[in-house]
């Protein structure tokens, strides 16, 4: 049984993949990537889920001292994640304390990253949904800075737009940093992995 849930963020369909609002939805796709993991969708919970398992070598170690780790992406929009957040910790029976979600930050600017352990939801709506269904923030975040709009650009249209041709390398390192940010998380605690990542 999975020890953890890391949900991604984002928003469903491929006409959303590329998007700076689905950064956290392509770090869990590349943690199952590194494990070979199968996806599998979940009607009833609104998710598509893939177990790895993560060790002190990383994703898809083998050996005795692994964790069991539940991947999650919400087949819903955003602004609705934590109705299959929810539904997916129930049926893992796991708490908050033992949630990882990773998602965009407008805050930081592209390539930066950021650990912790609750907080504010900043006026991010799957945060502020996850909340919602939780009643708490107590769970963990993985932070991944996607910059704010230059210009008179929309937020909404900026977080639901492609990265530029030019920062697709940058966006590349950040969804594997933010990766292996997870496996350092789940493996080494909060203290050593706030050390290690937060820039």
């Amino acid at each position: 049984m999975a020890k953890w849930l890391v949900v991604g963020l984002g928003n469903p369909g491929q006409s959303y993949a590329g998007h700076r609002h689905n950064i956290g939805a392509m770090v869990v796709e590349e943690l199952a990537r590194r494990d070979q993991a199968t996806w599998r969708t979940h009607r009833l919970l609104r998710a598509d889920l893939a177990q790895i398992r993560i060790g002190p070598g990383g994703t898809g170690a083998v050996g005795a001292d692994l964790e069991r780790v539940e991947l999650a992406r919400c087949r819903t929009y955003m602004n609705e994640s934590g109705a299959p957040v929810k539904a997916v910790l129930g049926q893992a029976k796991l708490s908050p304390a033992h949630l990882v979600v990773v998602h965009d930050e407008l805050d930081l600017t592209l390539g930066q990253l950021r650990v912790k352990f609750g907080g504010g939801d900043n006026g991010h709506n799957g945060l502020k949904s996850i909340r919602g269904r939780l009643g708490q923030g107590d769970y963990y975040r993985v932070r991944c800075g996607v910059g704010r709009p230059v210009g008179r650009l929309d937020v909404i249209d900026w977080v639901l737009s492609d990265f530029s041709r030019d920062q697709i390398g940058d966006r590349d390192d950040l969804v594997v940093r933010a990766a292996d940010a997870v496996e350092a998380l789940v493996t080494q605690g909060l203290d050593a992995t706030q050390q290690r990542f937060n820039s």
